[in-house]
């Protein structure tokens, strides 16, 4: 039960993080989205051998969390969620791709590099979409995302999916609160009662839904998510995106850190 409330309590805590005014929480929401997409492209631009190339490019997350004063833990843990399915996909490198690569006086196999860089990859772009939806909220971006001409009804789904989970996790400490107070001695759910409880949730779930399309209605919805009006976008806005654009090009045309190198070695020559 305890587990359940915890779940709850973090999938809330993203949207209350979202009301901080601080100064990446103050950007228009529009540029912080294209800023993070321009990010995610960058990421992924790069080839599955490049692993110094990506190293720049933590300055964005480092900065967004430094800027917007957004907990650490709390992003890390759910970052460690996805990182199981993250191994799964990459750990098969090694042994397909066998090819020796000769690092210094080292010999490592191009498929750890690979693994590696996936490794890389998947926790840059898991980061950005997390920090937008920390510095921005989930109808901030949508918002952000109707400006973009996105189809309203993509938009909608994306939202309603996105609150009904929390609908569905109220549901389910309901449900295993009123199982716990019939079956106070009893650790869990007994097995026999795992079928009726599953479908008393989901008539819950369906009929909660229903009750929130009903208010919804009630109050004017006709199809559109209206998530209120946006300020008009300023240049510090403009000037945010360009200055991040102009970084993940260098980042992407240059290997910065060979670049330094390369610099510093020459000086010392």
């Amino acid at each position: 039960m305890a587990n359940i409330m915890n779940s709850l309590y973090n999938m809330r805590l993203l949207d209350d993080l979202a009301r901080q005014e601080t100064i990446i929480h103050k950007l228009h929401p529009l540029m912080k989205l294209l800023t993070t997409v321009s990010f995610l492209t960058v990421v992924v631009s790069f080839g599955r051998y490049e692993i110094s190339g990506l190293l720049p490019l933590f300055v964005y997350p480092v900065m967004v969390f430094s800027l917007a004063e957004l907990p650490l833990k709390p992003i890390l843990l759910r970052i460690l969620l996805v990182s199981p399915f993250i191994i799964g996909i990459g750990i098969l490198n090694p042994f397909f791709d066998q090819q020796i690569y000769r690092l210094g006086g080292m010999e490592i196999s191009r498929g750890w590099l690979t693994f590696l860089s996936i490794l890389i990859k998947s926790g840059l772009t898991v980061t950005a979409a997390l920090l937008l939806i920390a510095s921005t909220g989930m109808d901030r971006l949508a918002g952000a995302l109707r400006m973009l001409k996105i189809p309203r009804i993509f938009v909608l789904q994306l939202l309603l999916t996105y609150r009904y989970i929390s609908v569905l996790m109220e549901e389910v400490a309901r449900t295993l609160r009123a199982y716990s107070l019939r079956a106070p001695n009893q650790k869990g759910v007994h097995r026999s009662a795992w079928g009726s409880l599953a479908g008393q949730l989901i008539l819950r779930t369906f009929d909660r839904a229903q009750r929130i399309y009903e208010a919804m209605c009630l109050r004017g919805f006709t199809g559109e998510y209206e998530t209120g009006g946006f300020k008009e976008i300023r240049v510090w806005d403009i000037a945010y995106w360009a200055g991040w654009m102009l970084f993940f090009v260098a980042a992407r045309l240059y290997n910065i850190p060979m670049v330094i190198g390369s610099l510093i070695t020459g000086v010392i020559r």
